[in-house]
């Protein structure tokens, strides 16, 4: 009976000491540019080695799995992929694409394809876009022509290239962009989405990349740093130590500090190593001091791991916050020395599609009936 007694209080005790363990939320600025400093000259401080970087590593890793609530993840399911409307360009096609990453939850995308692909002769990418909104008619997200233009390009190269929706934007309407999972969900379909491209026959399974801009490199940097099969990743215009994301998408969850780990973008960023990133910064935004803050610390771990000649910093000073030309340019370049592709053509010829166009669920040809909607029945697929 006593026995019986004691587990009930160690069980009870235990939920206590988890609901009373403090959630903190490093959100926005959260820390001051010189804090930033100090606190990553405390990560350094804490390795000396690539045993005791490895180490490190994985605690932010657990750290930030388990605050997204991905340290135990939901079991896959079938994809069920709609892949509809292809259209054919010079040097590539453009396919309306959603698949499933829960059940009744659907990930919407385009998928872009270099013509005539042979099996498993291409790299995969993923191009999630950021909080850039409509300027002008298109829809803003994916539907942006610089978008268009990044994902076009790139299938040029000679890769196939998955455009996808972030949560609640575009016609990912099942869930609110600021909801309380909006970080599980979205890290749980850039998994889903390596999964996908995996399927395509085209797709050399070992030549996968990423690349994003603000909340999209928030995305790019995340996904690099749980899902190994990530091997190129270009975060752009958001890896600092200072700011945090302001978004939900971001930081709306314990990924960054809690009762057994501590960390930061940058800090997670290095989780990549030894596999090859850039880190595209700029003068006019919180990425402003990444050439002697952020790069050096993730340089000195690519050190670490002997793999310092894959991770570099294009930085232009003059410029602001956003995937313009010449930032996409030194994509181009970085994607066909690692992902071995071709040289970036003339983007003036790619067309510009309408939102239209481009969407995958039409009146004609709507969302599946099973498709679950709503905050709550979404959440309870992820549990």
């Amino acid at each position: 009976m006593k026995f019986r007694i004691s587990i009930v209080l160690v069980a009870v005790l235990s939920a206590v000491s988890v609901a009373a363990e403090k959630v903190e939320l490093c959100r926005g600025n959260y820390h001051s540019e010189a804090a930033a400093k100090t606190q990553l000259a405390k990560f350094a401080g804490g390795y000396s080695d690539l045993a005791g970087w490895k180490k490190r590593a994985a605690i932010v890793r657990r750290g930030m799995l388990r605050g997204m609530g991905l340290d135990s993840p939901p079991k896959k399911c079938d994809l069920k992929p709609i892949i509809s409307n292809k259209r054919t360009h010079k040097g590539y096609s453009v396919e309306n694409v959603a698949f499933e990453s829960l059940p009744g939850f659907f990930v919407t995308g385009n998928l872009y394809r270099p013509i005539g692909a042979k099996a498993a002769s291409c790299a995969g990418i993923l191009s999630p876009h950021g909080h850039f909104r409509d300027r002008g008619g298109d829809g803003g997200g994916r539907f942006r022509p610089s978008m268009q233009k990044r994902c076009a390009t790139l299938a040029r190269m000679g890769a196939v290239v998955l455009s996808l929706d972030m949560v609640g934007w575009g016609e990912s309407t099942q869930y609110p962009h600021r909801g309380v999972k909006t970080l599980t969900l979205q890290t749980w379909n850039g998994i889903r989405a390596i999964d996908f491209l995996e399927t395509l026959k085209e797709v050399d399974p070992k030549r996968i990349g990423i690349t994003g801009a603000s909340g999209g490199g928030t995305q790019t940097f995340v996904l690099t740093a749980v899902d190994d099969r990530v091997f190129v990743s270009i975060p752009c215009v958001m890896v600092s130590s200072h700011f945090f994301g302001g978004c939900s998408c971001e930081s709306g969850m314990p990924i960054h500090k809690s009762a057994t780990h501590e960390t930061n973008n940058a800090d997670i960023a290095a989780l990549a190593a030894p596999r090859p990133q850039l880190l595209i910064s700029n003068g006019k935004d919180w990425t402003k001091n990444t050439p002697k803050v952020e790069f050096p610390y993730i340089k000195n771990v690519y050190k670490l791991c002997g793999a310092e000649s894959k991770v570099a910093n294009l930085h232009l000073a003059k410029e602001g916050h956003d995937y313009g030309l010449s930032k996409r340019n030194g994509a181009y370049e970085f994607f066909a020395k690692h992902l071995k592709l071709k040289a970036a053509s003339d983007e003036a010829t790619i067309v510009i599609e309408n939102k239209k166009t481009l969407t995958v669920f039409t009146e004609k040809h709507p969302r599946p009936k099973h498709a679950v909607n709503g905050a709550a029945a979404v959440e309870a697929l992820l549990k």
